[in-house]
């Protein structure tokens, strides 16, 4: 992701898979991932998922209310909602603001 702004807005996903519909799950995923990246405010995101289906995404907004505007968004809330449906057994969300923020590379 890179160094981010201090007082950038982190949103940590953690969800389990449940394994079913794979293919509908990356399509949403993908849709999810697009539209998220023309929100007002959005900075990036990272994601990793083991192979158990434990996941944890990391999306990065300028402000709350950024952030917020993305929970409320109508098509996102379709997709969280087909989410617990289908998609997760559960998930945990936590918000927090970035104070400081580092890079490292092997040279």
């Amino acid at each position: 992701m890179g160094t981010l702004p201090s007082g950038t807005i982190s949103v940590i996903f953690i969800a389990q898979r449940t394994g079913d519909d794979d293919e509908g799950y990356a399509r949403a995923a993908h849709v999810m991932d697009a539209l998220a990246a023309q929100q007002t405010g959005y900075l990036g995101i990272d994601s990793v998922r083991g192979h158990d289906g434990l996941g944890i995404t990391v999306s990065y907004w300028r402000s709350d209310a950024d952030a917020k505007a993305w929970r409320d968004h109508p098509e996102h809330a379709a997709i969280r909602d087909a989410g617990r449906d289908r998609w997760y057994t559960h998930y945990s969300l936590h918000v927090a603001q970035v104070t400081r923020s580092y890079d490292w590379k092997k040279a």
